[in-house]
């Protein structure tokens, strides 16, 4: 079977390589070959995660590339699409290629309808508010990262539905033995320019907590001003990601409660947990499904409970060795790579014939 996956990004952007690249070689032992086709250059990565503009130029010519890609689309079985064929343009491509026998699947990790219908410009809102429920209802299949997208895909009128978290490859992902004797705990948070913004959320709860226990907060892939906190920033790679975590002590993933947090997938709390780490999360959208309270980590919904989740982990080891183990045996069982690539081929193949 030859699958034209046509994803965002390049490998860099975390979106596309975890809900497609990650998939490519676990799939080609399934028989199913995938071309990655993306839609944005490297470049454009390097300069939002830098903080730079756009080179809007740049993205035109890109959009002008995946057009003449499309019209390779009847070389393959099917499409995969990563959210949307175009961003900010109406899914009157999704639309001719459903009309024209071509069939597509579709996938979101995050609530990206909202970037439209939920836009401060009206004009947006008017033109766009409906267009990923278009791009869903007109997909042979739906893939979605977690129960509200599929909710929404379900609102829109898609014709098949398929649930599909955001997983890790066992292989990549290993537990080592914690150190035996340190001067700190280390908290780490991993995540991107976008999402540090969380982080301020628990600022006050980690600064009352360092000031009973010592403790140093870990910060990979952004930067974020927190007083009082002991903070080392680490810089982000794929080839380092995992050797960072395991080094963590404690794992957090802090959200607002908001649509769009709704849409997150949780993705951070299964790499913690993928390394054996406990982890501590708020209660919003799917972290309520992948932490069972008490059990692989805790669910904080204020300062308080922050605080007395981080005091619990901080004081005890046998604790937080104890929720690491049950963590990694949840992601073994649900969240990782080796369960849903046999799920994707299922899925492919259905459609495909």
């Amino acid at each position: 079977m030859r699958v034209l996956a046509l994803t965002r990004y390049v490998r860099k952007g975390a979106s596309s390589r975890l809900r497609m690249c990650q998939y490519v070689e676990p799939l080609y032992s399934m028989d199913i070959n995938v071309s990655v086709l993306p839609l944005l250059r490297a470049s454009y990565l390097d300069r939002f995660y830098a903080g730079v503009p756009t080179k809007w130029s740049e993205v035109a010519g890109d959009y002008v590339k995946r057009l003449g890609g499309l019209f390779k689309a009847r070389h393959f079985d099917l499409l995969w699409i990563e959210k949307e064929l175009f961003p900010y343009i109406p899914a009157w491509a999704e639309r001719l290629l459903a009309s024209s026998g071509v069939r597509y699947v579709v996938d979101y990790d995050d609530a990206v309808f909202h970037s439209y219908d939920l836009h401060r410009n009206a004009l947006v809102r008017k033109v766009l508010g409906k267009k990923i429920d278009s791009v869903m209802r007109h997909a042979a299949v739906v893939v979605c990262g977690n129960s509200y997208l599929a909710e929404r895909a379900s609102k829109a009128g898609a014709r098949r539905i398929e649930i599909v978290p955001t997983v890790i490859d066992l292989q990549r992902y290993l537990m080592l033995e914690p150190a035996v004797a340190q001067e700190f705990i280390r908290i780490g948070w991993m995540g991107s320019l976008s999402t540090v913004k969380y982080l301020r959320a628990v600022a006050s709860a980690l600064q009352t907590t360092s000031t009973k226990i010592p403790l140093k907060l870990i910060v990979v892939g952004a930067r974020c001003e927190l007083p009082g906190i002991d903070v080392e920033f680490r810089p982000w790679s794929e080839d380092s990601e995992v050797e960072e975590i395991q080094h963590f002590d404690i794992g957090i993933m802090p959200l607002h409660q908001g649509p769009w947090e709704l849409g997150k997938c949780g993705y951070k709390l299964i790499q913690y947990m993928a390394c054996g780490k406990p982890v501590i999360a708020s209660p919003v959208g799917f972290n309520q499904e992948i932490v069972q309270h008490g059990l692989n980590g805790y669910l904080a919904n204020d300062v308080d409970s922050w605080r007395e989740a981080l005091e619990e982990l901080c004081a005890d080891a046998d604790t937080r060795r104890r929720m690491g183990e049950r963590g990694r045996i949840s992601v073994e069982k649900m969240y990782c790579l080796q369960k849903t690539a046999p799920q994707m081929a299922r899925i492919f193949h259905s459609i495909a014939g």
